[in-house]
Formats: structure tokens, sequence, C-alpha cells
């Protein structure tokens, strides 16, 4: 089984109207919906867990397309930082799950993931133990120290991160469970967990266009892209 699981419960800076920024209507929809349209139309996506605080659930339910309200298992509550509900997520799904089953994690601010990146994220956990959407840093990359350059890395030689990110469920579990109790609360991404346990996980070429909404400007280019 091939489980998505949305994040949606960030408590940092709010987008606009004061809403958190998967819950800002684009179209008459959140953009919570949008993303939902977009993961529950994949074949390949059997169940969907959502992390959201319960203030949001009732309109996430509301809103939910058809196609999500057949795969929905259910809501998991937020944690203190991104990886802390990645893994009150985790421990919502396993005791129902088998640990094959495979766990794809998506942000809900991500809503133009296409089904290419989906099937892709799938497809790395036949041979890995996991493959994650990396782009490719354009720029040189500089690291400081006492406010001199001290070293540098070539545009090419580094990656930044995207969602989705598929994992072995079961291993991916225990990579979490073994950063217990603080080792979380340093972890800046879904990836880092699985690469300390030494599991294998798969770069997958990710997409200019599947964007995070994070600022205004975020926001005017996923209307642009709706429009197009």
């Amino acid at each position: 089984m091939n489980i998505a699981l949305i994040l949606a419960g960030g408590t940092g800076e709010r987008l606009m109207r004061g809403r958190p920024k998967p819950f800002v209507s684009v179209r008459g929809k959140m953009i919570i919906t949008h993303c939902l349209e977009a993961v529950s139309a994949h074949s390949q996506i059997d169940a969907i867990q959502i992390v959201a605080d319960e203030e949001w659930r009732e309109r996430i339910y509301e809103q939910m397309p058809e196609a999500a309200l057949r795969k929905f298992s259910g809501f998991s509550k937020p944690g203190p930082n991104r990886q802390r509900s990645v893994f009150n997520g985790l421990k919502t799904i396993v005791p129902s799950a088998d640990k094959r089953d495979i766990i794809m994690i998506h942000d809900a601010t991500r809503p133009l993931v296409s089904r290419t990146l989906i099937s892709a994220c799938l497809k790395a956990c036949e041979k890995h133990g996991g493959g994650v959407c990396m782009l490719p840093e354009k720029e040189m990359i500089y690291l400081q120290k006492d406010g001199c350059i001290a070293s540098f890395y070539e545009s090419g030689m580094t990656y930044k991160e995207q969602t989705p990110a598929a994992f072995h469920l079961g291993k991916y579990y225990r990579a979490n469970r073994k950063l217990e109790p603080d080792g979380l609360d340093r972890v800046l991404d879904c990836a880092e967990p699985a690469v300390l346990a030494g599991m294998d996980v798969a770069m997958i070429p990710g997409e200019e266009e599947n964007i995070r909404i994070v600022t205004p400007i975020d926001l005017e280019r996923f209307k642009l892209f709706l429009n197009a």
C-alpha cells in the first residue's frame, strides 16, 4: 500500500488574512484542497493521512475532493516542528499498516505536484529505501565564519529538497524513532532521518513548477500557473 502523508500543521508566519498558508483560498478552494486534488488523483496512492490542527479539520473535510474522500484515513496532530509533525503522522499510521508499505510525505503548500513526480518517488522505493525530489542550486553557495567567506560550493554540487519524498514505512519509522527524544528537534527535512540511519535514498530530479507557497510572490506565481 502507498500512503500519502500530507503536512498542513505548520505554525509559522501567516501568509494573508490571518490564515496559515495551507488554508488560504485561491479560486474558491484552499491551497490544501488543490494539493489533495493532485495527490488523490494518482492511481497508485491508496490512502491519505493529513497532519492538521483541530481548528482546520472540519474545513479541510468540507472541501475534500471526492477522490480524496475515498482514500482519506484520518487526521494526525501537528508537532512543534516539521519533523515532529511527520513523526506524529507515522505514529498514527504504523499500528494499522504493514511495515512494507510506502509512506509518501508531501507539503500541503505544494499544490502543483505532478503525477510524474509522485510516480518517480514511488518507483524509487522499488530499488532503494526511499526517493526524494531534489533541485540543483544554480548559483555558488558560500559558507561564512565571523562574517567572512570561509568556503564555497560550486553550482551543481549542492541540491535543495522538494516534496514529495517516499520511504519504506517500517524502516523510516525506525529511523525517526532512533532520534528520540531530542534528535527530531534538530532535523531540517524529511530525508535527514533516513540518511542518518543509513537508508539508501535516491535523488529524483525535481520540477521548478512544484513551488512551495510561502510568500505572497509564491501565491501570485501559483495563480499564474492556474491561469496557464
